[in-house]
This record gives structure tokens, sequence and C-alpha cells, in this order.
């Protein structure tokens, strides 16, 4: 299976959200520091993998927002 840029997004979001409620809660040092450690590794992969994605769009910075269109 091909993991897609937008899943490792929300995956390390929702790591991201876990790792500060275990920090609130008092969780063991030990385990926060490899947590930490974990979620750094796993977000410096998901920024390779969407500056590296094989992403192509028809749509220019002169096309605005797809809420708002402007005439051209």
């Amino acid at each position: 299976m091909k993991i897609n840029s937008i899943f490792l997004v929300i995956f390390i979001t929702i790591y991201l959200i876990i790792f500060a409620i275990f920090a609130q809660l008092n969780v063991k040092t030990g385990f926060l520091f490899y947590a930490l450690f974990i979620g750094q590794l796993i977000f410096l992969f998901t920024v390779y993998r969407v500056l590296k994605d094989n992403y192509k769009t028809s749509k220019t910075f002169r096309d605005w927002y797809e809420d708002k269109p402007i005439e051209k």
C-alpha cells in the first residue's frame, strides 16, 4: 500500500494531539522523551513526502480561491 501525503499529515496531527494530552496527564518522562523523538522523525518524513509528492494541478495563483472565483 502506498502511503499518500494527506494520510501522513492527518497521522502526525493526531499523534501531536495525543502527545499533548499525555504531557498534560503527567505520563512518565521517559515515555514522553521517546514519543517526542519518534514524533520528530515522523514529522521529518512527512515533510519530505509532502515536498516530494508527485502532485500535478492546472490551477495557478491567478485562479485565486475556489470558493470565491474572480473574473478573468
